[in-house]
């Protein structure tokens, strides 16, 4: 069954740091394809602990969207479990350039158990397994950070990742599931981290101009958690008749439904 599976949907610093949600990133399994998307902190406990158990060494690869610990605490480790502690050279890393480099992320030991290391860029296209995906455009982050267009057989599923909202961003975007890292509930430009997320109100304008099948939204920060993200996905998908959900710990989505 092909599914996404939500192993964490903690965003900002306070959120991830305390745990207020958990921040394993994403597991997507499609066209029998396995794929790891920001293995940020507890991935591998919540892979483990997860029901069913999401095996590691199923794994056909992992993609790093940006080098930030919330995104890649983890990609160490789950590295070491992709390939079984080294010892079965297998998958694909995928990941910016400056994760390898400048303060790296990825250690250079464990670079050597993948089977390849492909190197994300504007444009860029890519495979793993029986699907494909692009990186668009590079978003306006702290760091080097692309969001993902996934090709599946039967199905196309955007992911935006963490970036300050630029004039024709949702251009980049399409597919029938849309899954947007909205940390922040609205402006706050007095705060210098805040201003290169997405609030609410760009998450508005962003699915209204693409308006898959589903949004979600995931990624929270503490003015989001506050705000009780589920009611505040309920509002808009009334305004815009598009079903948006909030993503929660765990949460599983069935893509034969779409």
């Amino acid at each position: 069954m092909d599914f996404i599976k939500f192993l964490g949907t903690a965003g900002a610093r306070i959120v991830v740091t305390k745990q207020l949600r958990a921040s394993g990133g994403i597991w997507l399994n499609l066209d029998e394809t396995n794929i790891l998307i920001d293995p940020g902190p507890g991935t591998l406990v919540k892979c483990i602990s997860s029901k069913p158990k999401l095996n590691p060494s199923h794994l056909d690869g992992i993609i790093l969207t940006h080098k930030h610990l919330d995104h890649s605490n983890d990609i160490n480790i789950m590295i070491e479990a992709m390939t079984e502690g080294g010892f079965k050279k297998k998958g694909k890393l995928f990941a910016p350039s400056d994760a390898f480099k400048d303060d790296p992320v990825i250690l250079k030991y464990v670079r050597e158990y993948v089977k390849k290391i492909e190197i994300l860029e504007e444009k860029g296209k890519y495979s793993i397994g029986n699907i494909q995906f692009t990186t668009p455009v590079k978003h306006v982050h702290s760091v080097e950070t692309y969001g993902l267009v996934i090709f599946g057989s039967k199905i196309k599923i955007s992911l935006i990742a963490d970036t300050l909202y630029f004039n024709g961003l949702e251009n980049y975007y399409e597919g029938e599931i849309l899954i947007l890292n909205t940390v922040r509930l609205e402006p706050k430009s007095n705060l210098k981290y805040d201003i290169q997320h997405l609030t609410i109100p760009d998450t508005h304008k962003i699915i209204s101009y693409i308006k898959p099948k589903l949004a979600i939204l995931t990624h929270f920060g503490m003015t989001l958690l506050k705000a009780k993200p589920w009611e505040i996905a309920q509002k808009l998908s009334s305004e815009l008749g598009i079903k948006v959900i909030a993503a929660n710990d765990g949460m599983q989505i069935n893509l034969s439904e779409f």
